[in-house]
């Protein structure tokens, strides 16, 4: 069968790939690193899902370094979560150092179903690894039905505030509601960008939209590349952020019994061994969401624009659009990664 790949006009270094091809690519490619079946096939989904729902920093651009820390060893292709300990809806898991997407993914998947038994699901997970999109989760939450949250600690990639060296990670959080039009899903770092912003708005020749670090000199700036350069991007709310990220940490670990960020190497080809922790909520204990919703998105659009050309936007909406749009088009994937893929 023919390749239906197109060039994008968007870039003369970026092909337009449908869907299903993208996940049969990357499924292949996952093999050839000695995945079996059934992890090479969530892997790659959750790959394909990344970058067809526009985190391109997280996506297939990602899969180089992903490959590179399965040859070194440190990710074991076809390792599974292993239950550790158990407490009424609260449990323990061990990642066995696998693939992060999947065993972020699978723990999300276990949370779910313990909250279908118990109206709330708790699931610690400790050495994992990078789970690449944490929002993948929300998603998987919502799309099941229930209120979602997750988060994972990092490497030493943030200063806290008032520092100037990383001392804290630039741990995500995930929240995720359900509604029949949608679901809302935030997703963010504790920083104002995240690295993998910092560089696509780097790679396009951009400036940041507003302030998100501090240049070697120390001013704040809105240059991508400076920030990069200086390892010191702006926490969200300045010591709000800082805080936030730290307490996610040391929770995380406590409850995974998993390693903390003062424990994890600050070098991204040998971050691994996080701890990372995946909440489902749902039965029928509260107001159903949809009640509340659609109610909320609707005062949120109601506030008076900047301008004209500005869009109120709730947390989720541009990935359904996006979604939409590459699932037409096709997804849009660098032509070189794209041809390394074979």
């Amino acid at each position: 069968m023919a390749s239906s790949v197109s060039s994008s006009p968007d870039s003369a270094g970026i092909v337009r790939v449908p869907f299903p091809e993208l996940v049969e690519r990357l499924t292949r490619a996952l093999r050839h690193l000695g995945f079996e079946h059934e992890n090479a096939s969530l892997c790659a989904r959750l790959f394909a899902e990344t970058t067809r729902d526009g985190v391109y920093s997280h996506g297939v651009r990602r899969f180089p370094r992903f490959a590179a820390m399965v040859r070194s060893g440190l990710v074991h292709p076809n390792a599974v979560p292993e239950r550790t300990a158990r407490c009424g809806a609260l449990e323990r898991w061990d990642g066995q150092s696998g693939p992060g997407n999947a065993n972020a993914w699978r723990s999300m998947e276990r949370a779910i179903a313990l909250a279908r038994a118990s109206g709330i699901g708790c699931v610690a997970l400790a050495n994992t690894n990078h789970w690449m999109r944490g929002g993948a989760c929300g998603w998987q939450a919502a799309e099941a039905g229930m209120i979602g949250m997750c988060w994972t600690n990092t490497m030493p990639n943030l200063p806290p505030w008032g520092g100037t060296t990383p001392a804290v990670g630039n741990n995500p959080l995930v929240l995720a509601v359900p509604r029949a039009h949608g679901p809302i899903v935030l997703d963010i770092a504790m920083s104002q960008f995240s690295y993998g912003a910092l560089e696509s708005y780097r790679d396009r020749g951009e400036q940041l939209p507003v302030i998100g670090g501090f240049d070697a000199a120390g001013e704040l700036t809105r240059d991508p590349a400076a920030i990069e350069s200086s390892q010191r991007p702006l926490p969200i709310g300045f010591w709000k952020g800082s805080g936030l990220a730290f307490i996610l940490d040391v929770i995380g670990a406590a409850l995974s019994g998993g390693q903390a960020t003062c424990e994890i190497p600050p070098d991204p080809l040998q971050e691994t061994g996080q701890s990372q922790v995946f909440i489902a909520i749902g039965g029928s204990f509260g107001r159903n969401p949809d009640d509340i919703a659609d109610a909320a998105i609707q005062f949120l659009q109601s506030s008076q624009p900047v301008s004209e050309a500005a869009h109120i936007r709730y947390p989720g909406q541009q990935t359904l659009r996006i979604r939409e749009e590459n699932l037409a088009r096709g997804v849009p994937v660098d032509r070189s990664i794209w041809e390394d893929l074979g």
